[in-house]
């Protein structure tokens, strides 16, 4: 069934940015596993039809730039109509190709800007914490991000006030927008790095949601204390092949041939497209 899920929200993401003419499909296509198993995988709290619930967990999307899975699954559970959904940054929509706190339901921060994502993150958590109140916080965050200096200063942070109601899922694509973090500037070792700062640190396939889903189970009912992040191996572009892992696809469009190979691996009808 998660299969299943996760296979729609591909198409899904595809055709909103077709809607759109715009998006960062390869981004957003890497984290779409890691957002299915924390959506539909019996992982976040949240209540389909009360977006503002007061006890939800909250999850913030610090890779602001892959807004297409989020909006997409936000789609999917009730807070976006089909319609808003394909006004995918067009002219007037409240859906950018960043998300904007305010202006979409389930949409916890505004971020965009790399980086802030889990500073904010430890803001909630740490209210959470004074306020008793028995919600976590999720933030998925990009690798690239982690050449941030904002990024570390949040995670001493998190470890020095214990907030062990705070989860990171680190999407580890190995890209980002002008090519491989290796090469840019290196983040290995992230697991020592991470558990450095004093974070409890798991490895985990990030397409592979039985894993994933097993992973987050066992992390949300663990009584470590202290914050916790999954490292979980992704491939940007996933599943679409031209697209995995090449590093122009960060910002491109398919064009009109290679947008006829992404409907045929995606199993896309003209139908679908054109809805």
């Amino acid at each position: 069934m998660l299969e299943q899920i996760a296979k729609e929200i591909r198409k899904e993401i595809m055709i909103t940015a077709y809607h759109g003419k715009s998006g960062h499909l390869a981004s957003a296509l890497s984290a779409v596993e890691i957002m299915t198993a924390l959506y539909f995988g019996d992982v976040l709290k949240y209540d389909a039809s009360n977006p503002n619930w007061s006890e939800r967990d909250k999850l913030i999307v610090s890779k602001g730039h892959a807004s297409l899975v989020l909006y997409c699954i936000l789609n999917r559970i009730g807070y976006l109509t089909k319609e808003a959904l394909y006004t995918f940054c067009q002219p007037g929509s409240v859906l950018g190709g960043e998300p904007k706190y305010g202006d979409v339901p389930g949409v916890e921060a505004t971020t965009g800007s790399l980086g802030h994502g889990l500073s904010f993150a430890v803001g909630i958590a740490i209210a959470n914490q004074l306020d008793q109140k028995d919600s976590r916080v999720y933030v998925l965050l990009g690798d690239g991000e982690c050449q941030e200096g904002s990024v570390w200063e949040a995670a001493l942070s998190a470890a020095h006030h214990a907030l062990d109601n705070l989860t990171v899922i680190l999407d580890r694509n190995q890209l980002q927008a002008m090519g491989d973090t290796e090469d840019i500037l290196g983040l290995e070792s992230l697991k020592e790095k991470w558990q450095g700062f004093g974070w409890d640190v798991t490895s985990v396939d990030g397409h592979d949601l039985n894993a994933l889903v097993q992973t987050l189970q066992a992390d949300r009912s663990s009584k470590k204390k202290g914050p916790r992040i999954i490292l979980a191996d992704t491939i940007k572009g996933k599943g679409i092949s031209f697209m995995e892992q090449v590093p122009i696809w960060h910002y491109r469009m398919p064009n009109e041939s290679e947008l006829a190979l992404v409907k045929a691996e995606l199993g896309i009808t003209e139908k679908e497209l054109l809805a």
